[in-house]
């Protein structure tokens, strides 16, 4: 077994777990372990489908709180943002990735963090969601980041948990599911990828289904909080590597 498979594996079965707790966080997760070991172009491929994979499988153990007038705005955005992210992707170089990934970790995750102590956002109205829905779907289609804004933005509206669940679950599942067959569609996964995904995928089926039942029975506040703080260590980390590079 080579070393690439290795960090497959376990960067695909740590974020199958996380994002089997959180609803989200599959991609941070798996990106803050793949970016030192995987090139970036695989990498972004793999984190979009593993979060699809993922998301489709806690779909069906977490379906509490779906509310449609609440998510088809953030979906809506995402149909304008994906096909921008997909666009972009090419044209990000190892260091220049890793410099964005590791900078975006260190801003939205300690904003996600601080959120719960920040006053509710009640203007905007649905419009204002799809907007964030469109950030969400650029994200997403660089690479598989669809559920990181969506979810600051839920918890700033003062959702309960189901409801913030449901939505960014439903959401991130929607946008990547575009951003994939966009990537197939468009050539971004190349023939030699596709014997990845058979590594990809079974490594993280039960620790996302083992997450799931996790979140059904406990709070996940605890946890939540940790992982920001261990992806906000990881994007100094990824920072710090990148700018010696760049420079």
């Amino acid at each position: 077994m080579g070393a690439e498979t290795l960090w497959l594996i376990g960067g695909a079965a740590l974020a199958g777990l996380v994002q089997g707790i959180s609803g989200f966080a599959f991609s941070m997760v798996a990106m803050s372990v793949w970016v030192w070991g995987i090139e970036p172009g695989l990498a972004a491929v793999m984190a979009v489908f593993g979060g699809l994979v993922g998301q489709t499988l806690t779909l069906f153990t977490v379906r509490r709180g779906l509310s449609l007038p609440l998510l088809l705005p953030f979906i809506a955005g995402a149909v304008l943002g994906v096909p921008l992210g997909v666009a972009a992707l090419p044209h990000l170089d190892p260091a220049l990735f890793k410099l964005v990934l590791g900078l975006f970790l260190m801003v939205c995750c300690p904003a996600m963090l601080l959120a719960g102590r920040w006053p509710r956002i009640g203007f905007g109205g649905r419009w204002l969601d799809g907007v964030v829905g469109a950030v969400g779907g650029v994200m997403g289609g660089i690479c598989g980041f669809s559920g990181v804004v969506p979810s600051l933005w839920s918890t700033l509206r003062g959702w309960d948990k189901d409801v913030q669940r449901s939505v960014i679950q439903n959401f991130s599942l929607s946008a990547l599911a575009a951003t994939f067959a966009i990537y197939v569609l468009s050539g971004v996964v190349t023939p030699e990828m596709w014997p990845r995904f058979a590594v990809v995928a079974p490594a993280l089926v039960l620790p996302s289904m083992l997450g799931a039942r996790i979140y059904l029975g406990l709070s996940a506040a605890a946890f939540r909080r940790g992982l920001l703080l261990l992806l906000s260590a990881a994007g100094l980390a990824m920072a710090a590597a990148a700018l010696p590079a760049l420079a």
